[in-house]
């Protein structure tokens, strides 16, 4: 049986392991808001990458 080796070195995983990156969370109270929010989020801050996430 051969093993087959991963183009991804170690040095490589090392290199690009963690990028620091800064967010905000905002808990909304429903849908509704949640919707709102992220609008208006996405109108002042346009080159700002937005997420939605649920729990």
């Amino acid at each position: 049986m051969s093993t087959k080796t991963s183009p991804v070195t170690a040095a490589d995983l090392a290199k690009n392991a963690y990028k620091q990156q800064y967010g905000v969370i905002v808990i909304c109270s429903d849908e509704a808001q949640q919707i709102a929010v992220y609008e208006a989020m996405k109108q002042q801050y346009p080159n700002n990458k937005i997420k939605v996430v649920t729990t």
